[in-house]
């Protein structure tokens, strides 16, 4: 599988896409791929560090006759997404990724393969590895936990760097050069509820909704593919008869769009038919209201063991109704730039279990005020409820620079290399850039990369080719470096 990848050019990337991919890294456990990346500073001799939070920063000199040239701050994350999907047996905390060439693409076998930001990470190991690609003076800057609190970013010590100009390789669409993104803020909600003894004379059924497309919570939020969590509320909401609410637990990640949710219910015995028919007419309806978005939608319903509680009926009532009235979604476009979502918020979590109800949902935004806006109507649904809300994790966007410098020299270039306009745009995704400009705010800073599709979920390919033109892009980059100023 993996070797597969190997042979693939250019093998300065792809061979330490392999290797990092064989560490296991999740977000706020990187100690591994810490260790990982210092030892392969050290291995070659470069000036290696890590700051207190763990970022790890890995010095190269200039080549010959690019002394004169701009230092260039070259970053990326080593953390990962760990998403798979249900039927897939794999243990993140102790697996490598198995990796899957098909065509020209590569994916991973049931999980999310790490191409974001694994690509990004392993072109700037290519190029502090490199003999021979000429290159100005290079501070790379491999953050941590980007995926789930961006506290690397956050916690950056600039102490450590001197760079002018500073390249994020975290774009996924291989003819757009970002210089702006949202920010965020999550919002977590608990509530305790009633727990009663289960009724009599009734049949209990698990609830199983799975099959969606899933996604990045940002890039993908417009795309109009499913959320199993407002999904699977919705059909217990609908039900024509009385159900009896077990438990509940749809999606995971703060910043995936949730594939799949179940449930446990329990009907009287004379209505178990009915249901079972309710659930093959949801199933139905889902199909043909996401239809051609959504493809594989698989809901079901099968018989299982009754349990001894169940939620108190007017608990259950008002949680599910918060699930229903919890805004899920885009909430504005933004008015400067075409077809770029500005505001968002998508329900990331849902679990009903054991007498606590708890949501997660992230919000962004590359207003400010308006994302405390969403983020109050988000919380406004629960504090009707009476739930306990934690919103936390604020961190700004990346207000764009028309006017920057690298920007221009970019521009032109790809003009000339492709023989096309790139696409110059803001993002809905919360790179760091956002962060770090805050800690580093005279550094001239811009985002791209190759093309990655379906980031966040088990579908995550990358383009092989793509990879290709931006590699040779990017070389072309820091061989076009400015020179410093007088």
């Amino acid at each position: 599988m993996s070797n597969d990848v190997r042979v693939l050019e250019p093998k300065e990337i792809w061979g330490n896409f392999a290797d990092l991919n064989a560490v296991p890294r999740p977000s706020k456990k990187e100690e591994r791929v810490i260790q990982f990346m210092v030892d392969f500073g050290n291995k070659l001799g470069l000036k290696t560090e890590t700051d207190k939070v763990g970022n790890i920063i890995i010095k190269k000199p200039a080549t010959e006759g690019m002394e004169d040239r701009q230092t260039v701050i070259l970053q990326s994350h080593v953390d990962m997404v760990h998403q798979k999907n249900n039927a897939t047996n794999f243990d993140f905390d102790t697996e490598g990724i198995k990796m899957i060439v098909d065509g020209d693409w590569v994916k991973a076998d049931g999980t999310t393969l790490g191409a974001d930001n694994g690509i990004g990470v392993a072109s700037i190991m290519g190029l502090l590895a490199s003999a021979d690609i000429p290159h100005p003076a290079l501070e790379a800057m491999f953050t941590v936990d980007e995926e789930t609190g961006m506290t690397g970013a956050k916690e950056l010590d600039p102490s450590f760097y001197e760079g002018t100009i500073l390249l994020n390789l975290d774009t996924e669409d291989d003819d757009e050069i970002s210089i702006g993104c949202a920010g965020g803020i999550d919002t977590n909600t608990t509530y305790e509820y009633d727990q009663v003894d289960t009724k009599s004379d009734v049949t209990s059924y698990t609830v199983d909704l799975k099959g969606l497309m899933g996604g990045h919570s940002g890039m993908d939020i417009h795309k109009g593919r499913g959320n199993a969590n407002k999904m699977m509320a919705r059909l217990l909401v609908e039900s024509p008869v009385e159900l009896m609410l077990h438990d509940m637990n749809g999606g995971g990640l703060r910043n995936a769009i949730p594939r799949e949710a179940v449930a446990t219910v329990s009907v009287a015995n004379g209505d178990a038919a009915s249901f079972e028919k309710y659930v093959a007419e949801m199933a139905s309806t889902f199909k043909i209201e996401y239809t051609p978005v959504e493809k594989k939608i698989d809901l079901s319903v099968s018989k299982t063991e009754t349990p001894a509680k169940m939620v108190a009926n007017h608990d259950k009532n008002a949680m599910l109704a918060a699930v229903n009235a919890v805004f899920n979604g885009v909430f504005k476009m933004s008015l400067n730039f075409d077809d770029l979502v500005e505001t968002s918020s998508s329900l990331a979590q849902v679990i009903i279990k054991d007498g606590t109800f708890e949501t997660k949902s992230l919000q962004r935004s590359s207003v400010e005020t308006t994302k405390d806006d969403v983020a109050r109507t988000i919380r406004g649904v629960f504090d009707l409820l009476g739930a306990d809300v934690e919103q936390s994790g604020d961190y700004p966007g990346w207000e764009p620079n028309p006017d920057s410098s690298i920007l221009k020299t970019m521009r032109e270039m790809y003009e000339k290399r492709f023989n096309e306009k790139p696409k110059v745009m803001a993002c809905h995704a919360g790179l760091e850039c956002g962060i770090l400009g805050t800690h580093l705010p005279n550094v001239d800073m811009i985002s791209f990369g190759p093309n990655i599709r379906q980031p966040h979920s088990p579908d995550e390919t990358v383009q092989i080719s793509s990879v290709q033109k931006f590699w040779g892009f990017l070389l072309e980059v820091l061989k076009e470096t400015p020179k410093k100023s007088a």
